[in-house]
């Protein structure tokens, strides 16, 4: 699983940070408490902003949907819908991403391209998707300006992967995602640039069948922007 910078990030070595932070409990994660967080957003700042560049590229602005879907009986049992990406794409191949993409001159807003974009990667259609806010911008280090749009998704949805884009995709709990001990930190320096990013390796056993990964590895941008809005969540637990 090597990465633009020829590394496996799955072989550097990494910690649990040691803040006493907790899990954000279901009443945290349930669909009216995220809409009144979003609406009553606390004073946060966000943890992870932006990461090393890689090369010269010219920032691009981007957008991706963040897609919660609300499972259980009345939505207490919330799983986020997250991707993997195709081996032959230009950027971020074979990675664990969002639905999401670059921001297009025809697109009105952040939200707009991200709502085009999930619907163009994997046929989610608009009207199954509440939009909920935006988490602060997200800078790759390939120069992607990324704007995280949150939002609610119904399960009657359907999904259809665009092949050429989407290998597969799958749900993971809101809840394992929403735990920092499943948020493994890890640090790596390569000609003088430290390199912080994190990861949250979910076990294959508990996801799509039919698949040999010991594990889906969710890791870099995604795994920060998920990071970022555990930390929104966990400062709006003190309103």
């Amino acid at each position: 699983m090597k990465n633009a910078l020829g590394f496996d990030p799955r072989e550097i070595p990494w910690t649990l940070q040691h803040q006493d932070w907790p899990a954000l409990p279901s009443a945290s994660l349930n669909s009216e408490r995220l809409k009144w967080v979003f609406q009553n957003p606390p004073d946060w700042t966000p943890e992870l902003k932006s990461e090393p560049a890689m090369g010269q590229r010219s920032p691009q602005a981007a957008a991706v949907l963040m897609p919660i879907v609300m499972r259980g009986e009345n939505g207490q049992n919330p799983h986020l819908l997250l991707t993997q990406r195709t081996q032959h794409l230009s950027s971020h191949p074979g990675q664990i991403a969002f639905p999401g993409g670059k921001v297009d001159p025809e697109d009105a807003s952040a939200e707009h391209a991200a709502l085009r974009e999930a619907q163009e990667e994997v046929g989610l259609e608009s009207e199954f998707v509440e939009i909920l806010g935006q988490l602060p911008s997200y800078v790759t280090g390939t120069s992607f300006h990324i704007t995280p749009v949150v939002a609610l998704v119904s399960p009657h949805h359907t999904i259809t992967p665009n092949a050429n884009e989407v290998e597969f995709t799958f749900e993971v709990p809101l809840s394992f995602l929403m735990n920092p001990q499943n948020h493994r930190l890890h640090e790596w320096e390569r000609g003088g640039v430290m390199r912080r990013w994190y990861s949250m390796p979910y076990p294959a056993e508990t996801v799509a069948k039919g698949h040999t990964p010991s594990d889906y590895f969710i890791w870099g941008a995604t795994a920060g922007m998920i990071r970022n809005f555990y930390r929104f969540l966990l400062a709006a637990n003190s309103l």
